[in-house]
């Protein structure tokens, strides 16, 4: 939870087991499977379901030993009847649901200390839960603009001559300095990789190899901006295609085959 909540470049161990396995089994289903989109907001609520059932577990293997004696019970529960694995699960997950002590509540005097920590602990999950889905979300968005962006220009069949201009180097470096941003979203929100981005206009493993393209293109270019331009957005790719790579494909390739082993694995 640490590491995919609150470290900015980790990814969490279990989280990644999850979403790895969703995606790799929608890779199973069929062809038209991941192209619905369901891997990821699937992904997403099974590791929090998951994150939610440790907690509580945990708590109630804590919580099991020391019932019935040190735990008092409402009026019309026989205590010796409500003392096993389950009680102390559904203990644990009115706790950690933070809807207040119930109908059987923690007498001793350090477990009464505890439960409110339990109570803490769920909701600094439901709290951090609920940023971990606000910034992934922006997350894809930013993804998906620069990836129609990068459709826009391909539409626009910009040649060579074109791009001679400050204009062209505007261009270059508005995409470079999108493609940092994306790379930080790579590894900060590294779920956000098992969404999948829609039509090939807002597919950004759809466009990366256009852009790639596009930098070799400009990169003879006369006009020493767009040179500068076209060598800063090749440093982008590259850094890009590296984080790709370490962290989801690992093909130890370079840029071009890096995008086509991330436009494969999206069904491009």
């Amino acid at each position: 939870m640490f590491h995919t909540l609150w470290h900015p470049t980790r990814h969490g161990g279990l989280s990644r087991l999850v979403m790895v396995s969703l995606w790799w089994l929608s890779a199973r289903l069929g062809a038209r499977w991941r192209p619905a989109g369901l891997a990821g907001p699937l992904g997403m609520v099974t590791v929090v379901a998951v994150w939610a059932l440790t907690v509580a577990v945990g708590w109630g293997l804590v919580y099991w030993p020391h019932m019935p004696e040190d735990f008092s019970y409402a009026a019309g529960l026989v205590p010796s009847e409500h003392a096993g694995p389950v009680d102390a699960l559904y203990i644990s997950l009115v706790t950690l649901a933070t809807l207040g002590i119930g109908d059987i509540a923690p007498t001793s005097g350090w477990l009464r200390v505890l439960a409110p920590l339990e109570a803490l602990v769920g909701f600094v999950l439901l709290s951090a839960t609920v940023a971990w889905i606000l910034g992934i979300y922006p997350a894809l968005a930013r993804r998906r603009a620069l990836a129609l962006r990068l459709s826009h220009v391909r539409r626009s069949r910009a040649t060579a001559g074109a791009l001679e201009s400050e204009g062209g180097a505007a261009i270059l470096d508005g995409l470079a300095s999108a493609l940092s941003t994306i790379t930080v979203d790579f590894m900060q929100y590294a779920e956000s990789y098992y969404f999948h981005d829609g039509d090939d206009h807002t597919s950004l493993p759809r466009q990366l190899g256009y852009a790639l393209g596009l930098t070799d293109q400009a990169a003879g270019a006369h006009h020493p901006d767009v040179r500068l331009s076209a060598s800063v957005l090749r440093r982008a790719l590259e850094d890009l295609a590296v984080v790709l790579d370490e962290r989801f494909l690992r093909t130890g390739d370079g840029p071009e085959r890096v995008f086509a082993a991330y436009a494969a694995d999206h069904g491009h």
